[in-house]
Protein backbone atom coordinates (compact mmCIF):
# COMPACT_ATOMS: atom_id res chain seq x y z
CA UNK A 1 0.00 0.00 0.00
CA UNK A 2 1.04 3.42 -1.13
CA UNK A 3 -1.08 6.01 0.43
CA UNK A 4 -0.10 10.08 -0.30
CA UNK A 5 -1.50 12.79 1.59
CA UNK A 6 -1.88 15.76 -0.30
CA UNK A 7 -3.46 19.34 0.48
CA UNK A 8 -2.63 22.91 1.29
CA UNK A 9 0.23 23.70 3.63
CA UNK A 10 -0.69 23.10 7.43
CA UNK A 11 -3.57 20.80 6.11
CA UNK A 12 -2.06 18.09 9.03
CA UNK A 13 -0.85 15.84 6.50
CA UNK A 14 2.24 15.29 8.15
CA UNK A 15 0.61 15.04 11.31
CA UNK A 16 -2.02 12.49 10.15
CA UNK A 17 0.68 10.96 8.63
CA UNK A 18 2.57 9.67 10.97
CA UNK A 19 -0.84 8.48 13.02
CA UNK A 20 -1.49 6.48 9.72
CA UNK A 21 1.61 5.01 9.26
CA UNK A 22 1.82 3.65 12.96
CA UNK A 23 -1.57 2.24 13.04
CA UNK A 24 -1.09 0.62 9.57
CA UNK A 25 2.08 -0.29 10.95
CA UNK A 26 4.29 1.18 7.07
CA UNK A 27 7.07 3.72 7.09
CA UNK A 28 6.29 7.80 6.99
CA UNK A 29 7.89 9.86 4.72
CA UNK A 30 7.78 13.71 4.12
CA UNK A 31 8.76 14.21 0.63
CA UNK A 32 9.80 17.85 2.53
CA UNK A 33 12.49 15.93 5.21
CA UNK A 34 13.84 13.81 1.96
CA UNK A 35 14.77 16.69 -0.34
CA UNK A 36 16.21 18.19 2.92
CA UNK A 37 17.91 14.99 3.70
CA UNK A 38 19.33 14.75 -0.38
CA UNK A 39 20.07 18.75 -0.58
CA UNK A 40 21.70 19.52 3.18
CA UNK A 41 19.77 22.44 3.65
CA UNK A 42 16.23 23.49 4.28
CA UNK A 43 13.61 24.08 2.03
CA UNK A 44 13.76 27.79 3.06
CA UNK A 45 17.17 28.28 2.05
CA UNK A 46 16.77 25.84 -1.18
CA UNK A 47 13.94 28.21 -2.10
CA UNK A 48 16.41 31.32 -1.39
CA UNK A 49 19.37 29.96 -3.14
CA UNK A 50 17.41 28.52 -6.37
CA UNK A 51 14.29 29.61 -6.80
CA UNK A 52 10.43 28.09 -7.09
CA UNK A 53 10.96 26.65 -10.54
CA UNK A 54 14.14 24.54 -9.73
CA UNK A 55 12.23 23.12 -6.57
CA UNK A 56 9.48 22.03 -8.64
CA UNK A 57 12.05 20.13 -10.54
CA UNK A 58 13.65 18.54 -7.28
CA UNK A 59 10.63 17.96 -5.57
CA UNK A 60 9.54 15.97 -9.14
CA UNK A 61 12.49 14.01 -8.89
CA UNK A 62 12.59 13.19 -5.43
CA UNK A 63 8.88 11.74 -5.42
CA UNK A 64 9.10 10.13 -9.10
CA UNK A 65 12.71 8.61 -8.87
CA UNK A 66 13.82 8.54 -5.65
CA UNK A 67 14.36 4.96 -4.59
CA UNK A 68 11.22 4.85 -1.80
CA UNK A 69 9.86 1.34 0.11
CA UNK A 70 7.37 -0.78 -1.48
CA UNK A 71 5.05 0.25 0.92
CA UNK A 72 4.49 4.03 2.91
CA UNK A 73 2.53 6.78 4.35
CA UNK A 74 3.94 10.12 2.44
CA UNK A 75 2.81 13.43 3.31
CA UNK A 76 3.84 15.54 0.29
CA UNK A 77 4.86 19.82 -0.04
CA UNK A 78 1.64 21.72 -0.81
CA UNK A 79 2.50 22.53 -3.96
CA UNK A 80 3.84 19.17 -5.37
CA UNK A 81 0.68 17.45 -6.25
CA UNK A 82 0.05 21.04 -8.89
CA UNK A 83 3.77 20.80 -10.78
CA UNK A 84 5.20 18.35 -13.70
CA UNK A 85 2.04 15.36 -13.54
CA UNK A 86 3.03 14.57 -10.09
CA UNK A 87 -0.32 14.17 -9.23
CA UNK A 88 -1.06 11.81 -11.96
CA UNK A 89 2.30 9.70 -11.38
CA UNK A 90 0.63 9.67 -7.73
CA UNK A 91 -2.79 8.28 -8.93
CA UNK A 92 -1.18 5.91 -11.20
CA UNK A 93 1.33 4.68 -7.57
CA UNK A 94 -0.69 4.70 -4.95
CA UNK A 95 -3.95 6.01 -2.98
CA UNK A 96 -4.01 9.59 -3.18
CA UNK A 97 -5.95 11.78 -0.24
CA UNK A 98 -6.45 15.38 -0.13
CA UNK A 99 -6.86 17.25 3.51
CA UNK A 100 -9.60 19.96 2.40
CA UNK A 101 -9.71 22.52 4.96
CA UNK A 102 -11.06 25.95 4.63
CA UNK A 103 -8.49 29.21 4.09
CA UNK A 104 -9.35 30.48 7.37
CA UNK A 105 -9.02 26.92 9.22
CA UNK A 106 -5.59 26.67 7.53
CA UNK A 107 -4.76 30.51 8.03
CA UNK A 108 -5.34 29.94 12.13
CA UNK A 109 -3.29 26.64 11.68
CA UNK A 110 -0.13 28.32 9.90
CA UNK A 111 -0.34 31.46 11.99
CA UNK A 112 -0.05 29.16 15.07
CA UNK A 113 2.81 26.97 13.33
CA UNK A 114 5.99 27.33 14.61
CA UNK A 115 7.64 25.92 11.35
CA UNK A 116 8.36 28.58 9.16
CA UNK A 117 7.14 28.74 5.56
CA UNK A 118 9.06 30.15 2.66
CA UNK A 119 5.69 31.79 0.61
CA UNK A 120 3.97 32.88 3.53
CA UNK A 121 7.15 34.80 5.52
CA UNK A 122 5.47 38.06 6.80
CA UNK A 123 2.05 37.15 5.90
CA UNK A 124 -0.32 37.43 8.81
CA UNK A 125 -4.54 38.04 9.88
CA UNK A 126 -6.49 39.17 6.45
CA UNK A 127 -3.46 39.16 4.02
CA UNK A 128 -2.63 35.43 5.00
CA UNK A 129 -6.38 34.25 4.21
CA UNK A 130 -6.20 36.47 1.26
CA UNK A 131 -2.83 34.92 -0.23
CA UNK A 132 -4.39 31.13 0.96
CA UNK A 133 -7.73 31.68 -0.97
CA UNK A 134 -5.99 33.10 -4.17
CA UNK A 135 -3.31 29.91 -3.86
CA UNK A 136 -6.11 27.29 -2.75
CA UNK A 137 -7.78 28.43 -5.85
CA UNK A 138 -5.05 27.85 -8.53
CA UNK A 139 -4.13 24.66 -6.46
CA UNK A 140 -7.48 23.21 -5.80
CA UNK A 141 -7.99 21.48 -9.22
CA UNK A 142 -5.09 19.83 -8.90
CA UNK A 143 -6.05 18.51 -5.00
CA UNK A 144 -9.94 17.34 -6.30
CA UNK A 145 -8.60 15.01 -8.73
CA UNK A 146 -7.27 12.57 -5.71
CA UNK A 147 -8.74 9.19 -5.52
CA UNK A 148 -10.36 10.31 -1.77
CA UNK A 149 -10.88 14.05 -0.16
CA UNK A 150 -11.69 14.06 3.73
CA UNK A 151 -12.24 17.12 5.54
CA UNK A 152 -9.02 17.88 7.34
CA UNK A 153 -10.09 19.35 10.50
CA UNK A 154 -12.06 15.86 11.80
CA UNK A 155 -10.60 13.55 10.23
CA UNK A 156 -8.10 10.92 12.20
CA UNK A 157 -6.57 8.08 10.99
CA UNK A 158 -9.18 5.44 12.51
CA UNK A 159 -12.08 6.83 10.52
CA UNK A 160 -9.47 7.26 7.45
CA UNK A 161 -8.25 3.55 7.52
CA UNK A 162 -11.87 2.96 7.82
CA UNK A 163 -12.75 4.78 4.54
CA UNK A 164 -9.54 3.70 2.89
CA UNK A 165 -10.98 -0.03 3.26
CA UNK A 166 -14.20 0.44 1.71
CA UNK A 167 -12.10 2.05 -1.22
Amino acid sequence: MKIFLIGFMGAGKTTLGKRLAKKLNLPFLDLDHLIEEITGGTIAEYFAKNGEEKFRELEKDVLQKHILPEQFVLSTGGGAPCFHNNLEWMNRNGQTIYLKLSPKAIAQRLENAKEERPLIKGLKGDDLIKFIEERLALREPFYNQAQLTVDGLSINADTLIKQLSIQ
